[in-house]
């Protein structure tokens, strides 16, 4: 029962993952299928290397003396990205 659940959910993870890519990037669903193995294989990659690196950084804040300055400092330098992001004009791609 619980194996085909498990892969009741993953297929259904894989069909979003290529419709998704599919429109995100314009492509026809036969060509997103296609390229369904490497889609599944990015989109691994990437959240591993974000649970990885948000493991690091959660064990780093945990462990240093001032954490809610270095958390406030990390908000502060995302909202200024965000702010001086807007006055940043981008070529525009005609």
């Amino acid at each position: 029962m619980t194996r085909t659940r498990t892969l009741a959910v993953a297929g259904a993870a894989v069909v979003a993952l290529v419709v998704v890519s599919a429109l995100l990037f314009q492509w026809s669903l036969e060509k997103a299928a296609l390229l369904a193995p490497v889609i599944v294989a990015t989109a691994g990659a990437t959240a591993f290397i974000f649970v990885l690196w948000g493991k690091i950084a959660w064990e780093g804040l945990r462990r240093s003396g001032h954490p809610v300055a270095i958390g406030a400092g990390v908000v502060g330098t995302l909202v200024l990205l965000v702010v001086l992001s807007f006055f940043v004009d981008l070529p525009a791609y005609h």
